[in-house]
């Protein structure tokens, strides 16, 4: 009979152990003195939110992945799945605003120049979406050298768009300029007994777009509600900014689509 390691009995590995939770619960450290009530709250929401990241980088890349290998049907469930993640994100805010524009600023001087532009998984997201840039990394002052090297290592490979384009291609649909793209997509989207699996997940990347740009719609009045017009702790015009970020779509050819159809 095998050695049983289920239960208190087994003493082999604990729920703490596993999810490393000492260090987990060591990072939220306030910084202001005297202490303000809702550092911790801001410390911990957007703590969060770089753990969800990391785990939408984790399901999107294998999404890409998915796709290049031609398993549609996995690219679509992890689709599905980055989907929820992304909603979550949205709801979160609504935790922040629990926060006055008073509480904030017992502690908002004290994050400059800290800023959450700084966010590199936040830019990985965008450039592996397809919305690449490389002036966002000249703007990064402060990038150790991993950091610097993962934008640049998700400038250089296919973006999720990418991906899809290829996926067409392996289906005998030309992608080799715009208006084959075009023509392309509208193929898939008037003979989906044809092509489903293609359709469904152009809806997908739609969808990811489109909570995308509820993320930034949702994000921006929170900033806006906190702390009006000022100019961000990192330097930036705060919300003048971030609502120019707002109208961004990583998918312009699916959006266009409807006009076509």
């Amino acid at each position: 009979m095998s050695e049983r390691s289920f239960g208190e009995e087994g003493g082999r590995l604990t729920y703490g152990t596993y999810l490393r939770l000492p260090e987990l619960l060591e990072q939220q450290v306030p910084l202001v003195e005297p202490p303000a009530h809702d550092e911790l709250l801001f410390i911990t929401v957007h703590q969060v939110y770089e753990l969800w990241f990391k785990q939408l980088l984790h399901e999107l890349v294998a999404v890409r992945d998915a796709m290049t290998a031609g398993s549609t049907w996995l690219a679509g469930h992890l689709l599905r799945r980055s989907q929820v993640i992304e909603r979550l994100l949205i709801s979160q805010v609504d935790v922040l605003e629990t926060m006055t524009p008073q509480d904030f600023l017992q502690f908002r001087a004290a994050l400059a120049p800290a800023s959450g532009l700084q966010s590199v998984q936040f830019r990985e997201l965008e450039f592996l979406s397809g919305a690449k840039d490389e002036r966002f990394v000249a703007r990064f002052r402060s990038l150790t050298d991993d950091e610097r090297s993962r934008l640049a290592l998700r400038l250089a490979e296919p973006s999720l768009w990418d991906a899809y384009l290829a996926l067409l291609a392996s289906r005998g649909l030309p992608v080799g300029n715009e208006a084959e793209v075009t023509e392309s997509l509208l193929a898939v989207a008037r003979d989906r007994a044809a092509h489903d699996d293609l359709w469904q997940l152009a809806e997908g990347l739609l969808t990811h777009d489109e909570l995308s740009c509820l993320w930034r719609a949702r994000h921006v009045q929170m900033v806006e509600r906190q702390i009006g017009t000022k100019s961000g702790t990192g330097g930036s015009t705060g919300a003048p900014y971030l609502y120019g970020r707002v109208p961004l779509r990583y998918y312009p050819f699916l959006w266009e689509l409807r006009d076509r159809l």
